[in-house]
């Protein structure tokens, strides 16, 4: 295993607290609760001829999982990722249970099928795929299946899930064999998934030479060495079948070495994020491919910012945390779970909108919990168990601290046990809405121990920030986007973090006039069902928009007005909006 500069902690080691994030996370959960096993698995016994629909039924799953959609049984796989993770981080023995019965009926259709194949689509698909005969993404479907089980045997401790993962691999070592080089690349030029990531995986699991062959065979070179040769293909590049690709080179070099695939990994970033620039929420797509650089405002649309691009982004900067420790990446993270993750479920329902629309007088097409059953309800599904996931990371002089998340964490140093609770500190005895996010660290340990404790400065960070050790105020360089040490002996001590914010006006890359207004980490939608031009100074923007209700009982409100305008506009969270008509970005010009 290649060494990590930032370790992760294990996820059931991180325990959400009570805030958005853990209500998004029980939403997401009682959402994957309500879905029926049988519904699950039911491509499956129809590929394994153990059912048959009659000529109608109701009570099933429709959409991308109805019976005649060559999709059909890709979101068993996101389930069981998601119940994996779930059962890692909590403990509920229910989701174990249920995921473990799901591998079992999978090994039974396995059986059923022969020759190893254990997919909810019929193998002939991938036959027709490399006669060049069309076939919706059968590589994709197949992805999803196998990445559920790898990770009911990672996190869920389910021995039978990697069984039946070996065993079908024998079906693909035989089946790409028979191709030449060229052959198999026409093959790759089909969406192909994270089919690349898996086999990484379980050769990180077996060290089977078999799964190196054929992670090489799923190498995909007409993108990967363009990449390499310093090109630039992206733009107009559907963007959810490269992301994926791109993280099976980025899982290649960690279980292989092979600095090649690290190479591809930075140079992907570089042109998708560096030099290509995103929306003021982290996206980048439209229509689901990626914009020309820089040039975003002639995109903004109904299908701005697809939803399983925002999580794949997400997992992809998280690996490049893990190997570089770069602060960009948790910055990255930041934004993007904000302002996509979150602002992309429906706050009580849990259902996802495929697509975020950024354009004036928007509004979000929410899915259904049986009727759609798209992509992006399956990362869905799987982005909202990983809020504990990015929080914290162990490095070589102690702990990070790179999300905001209120959060319990337990923690080994140097074999003392250690305690990290981090907590949102309310301000309630404030008299007007405090300009600034603060938190609390309490830091306990079984007996005193030295390490870091690095505490990341975001970068919307605006001001001075100030932190505490037990009321003694810590010598920091205040800097946007790095993180601060705070090395000592630690036992029992609180931990105080104020982080100043304030509204920022963030100008579209090509259009500079036409702005955003983000507040610390959230962007804010004006509530209005149709684009307006606002007055004011956009490097001032308190000349623009002034606290809207700020406080109810003992809780600080995040809403917003107009002011000095024509006609009012009530201004919230991104991720808040629910059916409302809403605009992100606004023409602002001077009076006069």
């Amino acid at each position: 295993m290649t060494p990590y500069t930032f370790k992760p902690l294990a996820p059931g080691d991180v325990k959400l607290l009570w805030s958005t994030f853990s209500q998004r996370f029980e939403a997401n959960k009682n959402y994957l609760a309500s879905l029926r096993t049988d519904n699950l698995i039911r491509a499956h016994y129809m590929e394994a001829g153990l059912w048959a629909a009659p000529e109608y039924v109701k009570d099933i799953h429709w959409g991308w999982e109805s019976p005649s959609c060559q999709l059909r049984g890709h979101f068993v796989g996101h389930w069981l990722w998601a119940a994996a993770h779930i059962y890692a981080s909590t403990g509920d023995e229910e989701f174990k249970a249920r995921g473990n019965k799901i591998v079992s009926e999978i090994a039974r259709c396995q059986k059923e099928n022969g020759d190893n194949w254990a997919g909810s689509i019929p193998p002939k698909y991938l036959d027709w795929a490399a006669r060049g005969k069309y076939v919706w993404a059968p590589h994709y479907t197949i992805h999803k299946n196998m990445f559920g089980l790898l990770e009911m045997y990672k996190f869920a401790g389910n021995q039978q899930a990697l069984d039946i993962l070996v065993d079908w691999s024998e079906w693909f070592y035989k089946w790409t064999g028979q191709f030449t080089q060229e052959q198999m690349d026409n093959l790759l030029d089909v969406e192909t998934g994270g089919m690349l990531e898996i086999w990484a995986d379980l050769y990180g699991e077996t060290r089977d030479p078999k799964h190196l062959e054929l992670l090489h065979r799923y190498d995909r070179r007409r993108l990967f060495d363009r990449l390499l040769a310093g090109e630039d293909v992206l733009t107009n590049m559907h963007a959810n079948t490269t992301i994926p690709e791109v993280m099976g080179a980025a899982r290649a070099w960690e279980v292989t070495g092979e600095d090649r695939y690290r190479k591809i990994t930075e140079a992907y970033w570089k042109f998708a994020v560096t030099d290509r620039g995103y929306y003021c929420t982290g996206g980048q797509t439209c229509g689901e491919i990626w914009g020309p650089n820089g040039e975003l405002s002639a995109r903004l649309g109904e299908k701005t910012q697809e939803h399983c691009t925002v999580y794949h982004m997400i997992r992809l900067a998280d690996y490049l945390q893990r190997w570089t420790g770069d602060v960009a990446c948790a910055d990255y993270i930041e934004r993007n779970t904000y302002n996509g993750i979150l602002a992309q479920q429906h706050p009580e329902t849990g259902m996802v909108t495929y697509f975020l629309p950024l354009h004036g007088g928007a509004q979000k097409k929410w899915g259904t919990p049986t009727e759609d059953f798209w992509c992006c309800h399956g990362t869905l599904v799987q982005a909202h168990v990983l809020h504990n996931a990015y929080v914290y990371y162990e490095d070589a002089e102690g702990l990070v601290v790179a999300q905001f998340i209120p959060t319990e964490a337990a923690w080994k140093w140097n074999g003392v046990p250690v305690k990290v609770l981090q907590t949102i500190d309310m301000q309630k005895e404030q008299t007007r809405r405090p300009k600034n996010n603060a938190f609390n660290l309490t830091v306990q340990a079984e007996q005193p121990v030295d390490f870091t404790l690095k505490i990341r400065l975001p970068w919307w960070l605006k001001g001075e920030a100030t932190i505490t050790v037990n009321g003694e105020k810590q010598k920091i360089e205040s800097k946007q986007s790095s993180y601060v040490s705070i090395k000592r002996t630690w036992k029992d001590d609180k931990v105080h973090v104020v982080l100043p914010k304030g509204l920022v006006a963030e100008p579209l890359p090509d259009l500079p006039d036409t702005v955003a207004f983000v507040d610390g980490p959230v962007v804010l939608a004006g509530l209005c069902d149709e684009e307006r031009t606002l007055i004011g100074d956009k490097s001032d923007p308190e000349t623009i928009l002034t606290p809207d209700c700020e406080r109810l009982w003992g809780a600080w409100q995040p809403g917003y007005r107009t002011i000095n305008q024509d006609r009012g506009i009530r201004f919230v969270p991104l991720y808040s909006v629910r059916d409302e008509k809403y605009s992100v970005y606004f023409p602002v010009r001077r009076k006069g």
